[in-house]
């Protein structure tokens, strides 16, 4: 089973400067005396609706203010809703985040008033690990959240150490933007041919001293990239390394002290690993599939249907925010907002390059990547039920699953792109649709929804059983 600590916040408190990181190997605890989350708000965005009672809008006509300047001094958006029916049935919402430059939609959504304009009184809450964040959402102690893709399928079907909670996904968060990063003692040996890793693996493990590489959680974006990776070089994840669960955060830290050969996660870390002069970037994982689904915003089944007006409130500010974001003159802003402690923790000037496709690999490499992270571009956001097809076949060939899962089932219950076309319809956006294209990797393999099963036992490196 996997460690599952309480989720756990930040003080939304600004810093001078990057504190130093120190390697932990246990994850922090919520406050006891208090065993109560801290929030960061908005600063300078005027009072939500379910701020402004009944009595005191009557109250204020009663004072001879006239509906015309009092509806006048509402934010846009508010005016014919605040009693209207498609007002959302819940408006304070907790959102969950991870420290990585992807949580940007959630946090631009809370800073720039967006939940807001859609009558939502948003809350972000910062984990410390992933388990943090699934089970702050599996208890109700978050109503939404920035997460892996993988996680709310495991969590549906109850894998991998997490309760059997159904999740929901009516929103991809970005696509592209992980790396693959190694340590520095293997510049020269390594580029970003993952076979140049397989003697050096092999060596390691003849002397019974496995090479270490690690990931942010088992079944999700991070794990499933670095999996694929090392599978393409002939090197079996399960057998011929040692697989381990580190936060993202952290990730930095654990490599300085050698505790690991290689990793993936999210920016801004490979950049700041480079920065720190202790690992270079073997890889991106947009070369290894190319506006490959990363982050998603998830919810609880449950809460979805209880609730279907404030899920589509939710997307609607996202996708506000996820189309300034897809600005490239605001990246710096961008940068400069999530780079706070609050939220990520790390210098600005670490997060900018790559969020602008600057990449450095750390190795005499640079690129200047066209298939960087992106937020809303080229149907970016729409939940395509191929994609939980496609991490069930990697579920399938890891034998995270015992046999053939219900690939189109799952994925039903999963994705619901029902519920994201209902909000974008709402706001007049026309999407991209429901794409059913196979998909084909950096190592030749085609990944066809239609043939999930044939797909999954076509690798030759894989742990199937049945």
């Amino acid at each position: 089973m996997l460690a599952s600590p309480p989720l756990v916040l930040e003080p939304p408190r600004l810093r001078p400067e990057l504190k130093n990181e120190q390697p932990q190997t246990n994850l922090t605890r919520l406050n006891p005396k208090t065993n109560t989350l801290k929030r960061s708000q908005p600063e300078s965005h005027p009072a939500s609706v379910s701020e402004l009672s009944r009595r005191q809008l009557l109250g204020s006509a009663a004072r001879g203010l006239g509906l015309a300047a009092l509806f006048g001094a509402l934010p846009r958006g508010w005016i014919g809703g605040i009693y209207a029916s498609d007002a959302p049935e819940t408006s304070e919402l907790k959102f969950g985040i991870i420290a990585l430059t992807d949580c940007s939609s959630i946090v631009i959504a809370h800073e720039k008033g967006l939940f807001k304009k859609y009558g939502i009184n948003s809350t972000v809450a910062k984990g410390a690990s992933w388990a943090a964040i699934r089970d702050a959402l599996s208890n109700g102690d978050i109503q939404a959240t920035h997460m892996l893709t993988g996680m709310p399928i495991a969590a549906t079907m109850g894998l991998l150490g997490s309760p059997k909670k159904p999740m929901i996904i009516p929103w991809m968060i970005n696509r592209n933007g992980q790396s693959i990063t190694l340590k520095k003692e293997l510049k020269g040996a390594v580029k970003d041919d993952p076979k140049a890793l397989k003697p050096l693996v092999d060596e390691a493990k003849a002397k019974g001293t496995p090479m270490t590489f690690a990931m942010t959680f088992p079944p999700g974006t991070h794990a499933m990239w670095i999996r694929y990776y090392l599978g393409a070089g002939g090197i079996n994840p399960d057998k011929d390394v040692a697989l381990i669960t580190i936060p993202p955060a952290q990730m930095v830290a654990n490599m300085k002290i050698g505790k690991m050969d290689g990793f993936c996660v999210g920016e801004p870390w490979n950049a700041r690993a480079i920065a720190d002069g202790i690992g270079f970037t073997s890889l991106n994982t947009q070369d290894i599939w190319k506006d490959h689904p990363e982050k998603v915003c998830a919810f609880l089944a449950e809460f979805a249907e209880k609730n279907p007006r404030t899920i589509k409130a939710v997307l609607k500010a996202l996708h506000e925010g996820s189309v300034w974001l897809d600005n490239p003159d605001n990246r710096p802003e961008q940068a400069a907002i999530v780079s706070q402690p609050t939220y990520i923790n790390c210098p600005r000037e670490i997060i900018i390059g790559r969020l602008l496709g600057d990449y450095d690999f750390g190795d005499g490499r640079k690129k200047q990547d066209a298939n960087y992270m992106i937020f809303h571009k080229r149907n970016c956001n729409y939940p395509q039920p191929k994609y939980a097809m496609w991490w069930l076949t990697q579920f399938r060939r890891w034998a995270m699953v015992d046999s053939a899962p219900d690939y189109t089932g799952v994925a039903k219950q999963v994705m619901r792109p029902d519920i994201y076309e209902e909000a974008m319809k709402e706001i007049g956006y026309a999407h991209g649709g429901q794409n059913n294209e196979p998909e084909t990797l950096f190592d030749g393999a085609t990944f066809d929804p239609a043939k999930p099963e044939e797909y999954a036992k076509s690798f030759p490196v894989n742990n199937l059983k049945g």
